[in-house]
């Protein structure tokens, strides 16, 4: 297929080809979907706002994409529309229940788009209960992720700024997804770097089978082993009866998140390290073992073009460490950083096709894994990175993010800022056959403790944070 609708049409990416490999588990077209809602405290100018999101539309070449099946090729490739003519919709919650508000914004979120030659995001201006007014998306992800999302959303904003104050100046403008989607594709067309990046991840892989780790300890483990007639298996199948999922989520402060980014700024660490180490120490503690595998979402976002062309660029890593209990918390970080930058630096490379070595390389069958969650940290936030809502004074803003009732993965964290207060919002996507609400509620309780313990004092060894917990 060289062009569709007089559109030219392009093979999908590795990111996006990472979403079919998602469908292959959970075939539940809304399980692709992302559903969130920016809010400012503010009366809108609803005529404007709906020419700020138009403009922002047609700055944002990722939001005209649509997707064609070719049947000779059974293959799928995607097209950039010239014009959107998706409606934008009007919605007044004002008279609503603010949990009936999120229960319809969810429902919207969890109605599935049609695949192909269709419009790939749904956009809502909104006017809540509390007064708040703003804007509601939900997009596939073969076409956003969240930091893309998050762009779009500080566009809209800005636009709607300049068109509004005569201050605000217009903001600057956003990068071609199609120039950066030829780059990609080059890549993976068999450059050097992707096969340097080949022989890094084929090394990495044989260099050591990791071992499953479960947040509620051994006994999946256990069980496979059982099933296996092999004491010493270390991969565990993981396929619940049911895809159905729900969103769980808690709020850190604004204070106690602070001691942490100043802990990670004096001891040059990032907030994902940081994170990782709280994680992987309560899943030590869980499973009584040093060698502890995380899923790492990566959105390879370096360049200033990768930040502003929209698109989803997310790849996901299976990262791997082991801290043995009588390092010390910083010492644990440090091993942390060294191999979240290798992965960084190698980071272009196909997940989809990571994974299919792996099962092959350990045999291993459908469902079997060495991972029980994943985690994405997602710094960006609408005042940071240029200007944005600070523009317009100290007028509060909210966002907020909705489930689609499904989920590819058991447990998923992703942590973000948190606007009102400069805090962490910790959003755990668990799949209802697998985690109890209970038991992230312990989750999270416990990997607090075990940070802030680590922080307040860095040399603490993992065995003394752990008795400690």
């Amino acid at each position: 297929m060289k062009t569709r609708k007089g559109y030219k049409a392009y093979p999908l990416t590795a990111a996006q080809n990472l979403h079919f490999y998602c469908l292959a588990t959970n075939p539940n077209e809304e399980v692709l979907n992302i559903g969130s809602s920016l809010t400012i405290q503010i009366d809108l100018d609803w005529d404007v706002m709906r020419e700020a999101i138009t403009e922002a539309i047609a700055r944002c070449e990722s939001m005209r994409i649509r997707f064609a099946f070719d049947k000779k090729e059974n293959k799928v490739y995607q097209y950039v529309v010239k014009e959107e003519t998706a409606p934008i919709e009007h919605f007044d919650f004002s008279h609503w229940k603010p949990e009936d508000a999120v229960a319809k914004m969810t429902e919207w979120t969890s109605t599935p788009f049609e695949r192909y030659d269709s419009p790939m995001h749904r956009i809502v201006m909104i006017k809540m209960p509390d007064g708040y007014q703003g804007t509601y998306i939900c997009v596939n992800h073969m076409t956003m992720d969240a930091q893309s999302l998050i762009m779009f959303f500080r566009d809209v904003i800005e636009i709607y700024a300049h068109k509004k104050y005569d201050a605000v100046p217009y903001p600057k403008e956003m990068a071609s997804y199609l120039k950066q989607l030829d780059k990609d594709l080059a890549y993976e067309a068999g450059s050097k770097s992707s096969q340097r990046d080949r022989e890094f991840f084929h090394e990495l892989i044989g260099s050591g089978e990791p071992m499953y780790t479960d947040v509620y300890g051994k006994g999946r483990l256990e069980a496979e082993r059982e099933k296996e007639g092999n004491p010493n298996f270390r991969a565990a199948t993981v396929i619940p009866k049911s895809m159905d999922a729900h969103l769980k989520n808690f709020h850190l402060e604004g204070e106690p998140s602070a001691r942490l980014f100043k802990f990670c700024e004096e001891q040059h660490i990032s907030m994902t390290c940081l994170l990782m180490m709280g994680l992987r120490t309560y899943l030590q503690k869980e499973n009584d073992t040093d060698d502890v595998s995380i899923t790492s979402t990566i959105a390879r976002r370096a360049t200033l073009t990768e930040k502003r062309c929209g698109g989803t660029r997310i790849h996901c890593f299976p990262f791997r460490t082991i801290v043995p209990k009588t390092d010390s918390f910083l010492e644990g970080l440090c091993k942390i950083r060294d191999g979240q930058n290798m992965l960084f630096r190698h980071a272009n490379f196909s997940s989809p096709e990571y994974f299919y070595y792996r099962t092959q390389r350990y045999g291993l069958k459908h469902g079997q894994t060495y991972e029980g969650m994943a985690l994405t940290y997602q710094p960006m936030a609408m005042k940071h990175d240029g200007p944005g809502l600070e523009d317009l004074g100290d007028i509060k803003y909210r966002a907020a993010r909705y489930g689609n009732g499904q989920a590819g993965q058991p447990l998923y964290l992703t942590v973000s800022h948190h606007p009102e207060d400069d805090g962490l919002d910790f959003c755990f996507e668990y799949q209802d056959g697998m985690v109890t609400p209970e038991k992230l509620e312990e989750v999270y309780y416990f990997v607090c403790r075990m940070i802030f313990y680590g922080v307040e004092d860095c040399s603490r060894t993992v065995q003394e944070i752990i008795d400690w917990a």
